[in-house]
């Protein structure tokens, strides 16, 4: 199983040092399987039993961007592992093109990209889910070696309410058959909901947010079952 934790717009260089010395001496031995994405002013040089994730980047190494990530900067601390796609990035602005941008220049770095796709409330209601997946599916290549695929509806992210197992399992499935790629869910995993979401057959991880900012509840997360 793979656990993922968006650390998002949270913790400091400080306390992100507790957090990180806290989960790296909670885990047994050096596991590819965890991943964390603190934000940038907190990355560490340290070495760590898990490993470390930007949660943007701009696709480019270097150059006139102002605010911008480049590779470069990742490169100092030995970053690999991206996310891309996720759906408040998009709501900020990143379009369809502009992932397809990030995705083929991390691709061309070779790294491991956790891609996010979701729908909103309107388009679950509308029973267009499935349609909806399936035109953000197609902006990448599935085929690529190192792609995790993260499912997360966006109406189910920081509510306290996860999607019913059912649907995950349909949705889950759905993509499975259009790819072979490692399969997270995301959207309000908690202790209280990881055992019935990692029973899922066709689930091969949890992205989590909230629940993994405090480095004891992620571990919880991670040591359950």
């Amino acid at each position: 199983m793979i656990y993922a934790a968006n650390l998002k717009c949270n913790h400091t260089k400080k306390s992100y040092a507790d957090y990180a010395k806290k989960l790296s001496n909670g885990l047994s031995q050096n596991s590819n399987s965890v991943i964390v994405f603190p934000p940038f002013t907190a990355l560490s040089e340290d070495k760590f039993n898990f490993t470390q994730g930007a949660q943007n980047f701009y696709p480019a190494q270097n150059g006139s961007y102002t605010g911008e990530i480049g590779s470069q900067m990742l490169e100092e601390f030995e970053i690999t592992t991206v996310m891309i796609g996720h759906s408040e990035r998009r709501a900020l602005g990143e379009d369809e093109p502009f992932l397809k941008a990030k995705f083929d220049y991390a691709v061309s770095k070779g790294w491991d990209i956790i891609y996010c796709i979701g729908e909103d409330d309107i388009t679950h209601m509308n029973g267009s889910t499935k349609e909806f997946l399936s035109d953000q599916l197609a902006n990448i290549d599935l085929n690529y070696e190192n792609l995790v695929i993260a499912y997360e509806p966006i109406w189910a992210i920081g509510t306290g309410n996860s999607a019913k197992v059912e649907f995950i399992t349909e949705i889950l499935d759905f993509i499975s058959s259009k790819c072979s790629a490692p399969l997270l869910y995301g959207g309000s995993v908690n202790i209280t909901n990881i055992d019935e979401i990692k029973a899922i057959k066709s689930c091969d991880g949890v992205l989590v947010g909230t629940a993994s900012w405090d480095a004891d509840k992620f571990l919880e997360i991670i040591k359950k079952g």
